[in-house]
């Protein structure tokens, strides 16, 4: 994976269209953006419930779903009801989805339809909340932006907020070891290991140093409950086996120490942080990945005002930085973005990054 040449083109589809033909148009641009990420799989899944969908097949699942009051493409919609058809498949409550997840031939829609109206009392819930995307390899961007910001003169110490932590997986980043282009950061007793596929420059080689980590989320995640770990195990791509051994030695740090996590809005959690005394010779910094999608536009306008006044405020002592690594739908493709203030606040583009961590492609 490298330039954007070797990507698919992609036609724009506003995230927030809602109504009429919006549930349709959510599922097959989900089906469309998993085979392009190579998770056939999953795109199977979400076709199959697209089929049964369009059929004339009845139920309350399926009468929610065609009804979705808001923008489904938003919501991640197909990703809610594939996540609760991942789990019953991972618990062994739903033995016929193994053909499709083995990839084996099978009437998708048939089977999906018939799961759907078995289990349909299980399946309801994973339509109340937005998906938990927590995944590890995503903190290879925050690692790489802390590098690119001690090399702009902020001090190397740096101060972690997280929104939308899920689990607080990336909370735990200074306990995993990198290999960015050949720039390494970590400990050498690292939980896990990321070495992304490195396009472009490298990252500047700086000492950093992590002082603390702490992060919020409106449903936050307990890694050491086996049914939470489950849910979160049933947002993985089956595809992605890595990811899974990943969840595995997150769940083995949580239960040797658990992030500090806690319950709470992205607004409220970023306004009362930013109220707190900050250490001079430390930056203050807030983190999130495939988060900002799923924060309400008000509470978004909470956030940035919040970082825009603090960062009105930013000395060389005690600056402020923000890092970004969220979708840019117009290309289908994340990009890792970094504010920081005294400095003008500026948004600057890093890198495009590949959504669970695989690759890196640098731009600064």
């Amino acid at each position: 994976m490298g330039g954007s040449s070797q990507r698919p083109a992609y036609e724009f589809v506003d995230m927030n269209i809602a109504g009429p033909g919006a549930v349709a148009t959510a599922f097959a641009n989900q089906v469309a953006y998993c085979e392009a990420a190579g998770a056939h799989v999953t795109a199977r899944v979400c076709s199959g419930i697209g089929a049964v969908l369009a059929s004339e097949a009845t139920g309350e699942l399926l009468d929610r779903v065609r009804g979705w009051p808001g923008a489904p493409l938003a919501d991640a919609l197909p990703l809610r009801v594939a996540g609760g058809l991942h789990a019953l498949h991972l618990s062994g409550a739903a033995n016929a989805l193994g053909p499709i997840y083995r990839g084996e031939p099978a009437d998708d829609a048939v089977v999906i339809a018939q799961v759907i109206a078995a289990h349909e009392a299980a399946l309801l819930p994973w339509l109340d909340g937005p998906p938990q995307t927590n995944e590890a390899g995503r903190s290879a961007n925050f690692i790489a932006a802390m590098l690119w910001l001690a090399d702009r003169g902020l001090p190397a110490r740096f101060e972690c907020l997280e929104i939308g932590s899920s689990a607080g997986i990336n909370l735990m980043l200074d306990r995993y070891a990198y290999d960015l282009g050949g720039v390494r950061v970590g400990p050498e007793d690292a939980v896990m290991r990321f070495a992304p596929e490195w396009h472009g420059a490298t990252p500047p080689a700086q000492e950093i140093a992590i002082g603390s980590t702490r992060g919020c989320d409106v449903a936050p995640v307990d890694l050491t409950d086996p049914a939470e770990a489950l849910r979160l195990k049933a947002y993985i791509w089956p595809e992605h086996s890595v990811r899974f051994e990943r969840m595995d030695a997150a769940i083995r740090a949580a239960s040797e120490r658990k992030p500090d996590l806690v319950r709470a809005t992205a607004a409220d959690f970023v306004e009362a942080e930013l109220a707190s005394p900050q250490q001079p010779g430390t930056t203050r910094m807030l983190m999130h990945s495939i988060v900002w999608q799923y924060v309400p536009t008000d509470q978004q306008a909470r956030v940035t005002a919040a970082m825009e006044a603090a960062g009105a405020k930013a000395t060389p002592e005690r600056p402020l930085a923000w890092i970004m690594v969220e979708a840019d739908r117009t290309v289908h493709r994340h990009k890792l973005t970094v504010r920081f203030w005294p400095g003008g606040g500026e948004e600057v583009q890093l890198a495009w990054s590949h959504p669970h961590g695989a690759d890196v492609e640098w731009l600064a």
